[in-house]
């Protein structure tokens, strides 16, 4: 199974960022996990939220920036990886002047309603 990037449509999540949904069950024959790309714009915050039941795993791509994971702080930056465990609040800030981007796995799958605005 391939995708082609530039055919994929990237849409705004309930968190803020740009999402482009790489490989996704509602949309290629996967069942148990969700690969997407998000793109978070300089001097940017995605929102405080939470997943009931996805693990993530962030991978930076691209850019720097600082990430808020339950009541730490970390700075990440390209080439870091961050697992996020279910009911984890956390967001990301770019800090810089070019965009963070950011490979994002889910499992299980991303979904809205799995996603819970913090604040």
């Amino acid at each position: 199974m391939k995708t082609i990037y530039n055919n994929i449509t990237p849409y705004q999540t309930k968190d803020g960022s740009l999402i482009r949904e790489l490989l996704h069950p509602a949309h290629h024959n996967i069942k148990n996990q969700s690969l997407a790309e998000a793109t978070i714009p300089p001097g940017s915050t995605t929102r405080l939220h939470k997943h009931h039941q996805s693990e993530e795993i962030y991978h930076i791509t691209s850019g720097e920036g600082w990430m808020q994971l339950g009541d730490k702080e970390l700075k990440v930056q390209t080439g870091d990886s961050i697992c996020i465990p279910p009911q984890t609040p956390h967001k990301i800030r770019n800090s810089e002047k070019s965009p963070l981007i950011i490979l994002c796995c889910c499992a299980p799958p991303y979904s809205h309603t799995d996603t819970e605005i913090v604040n």
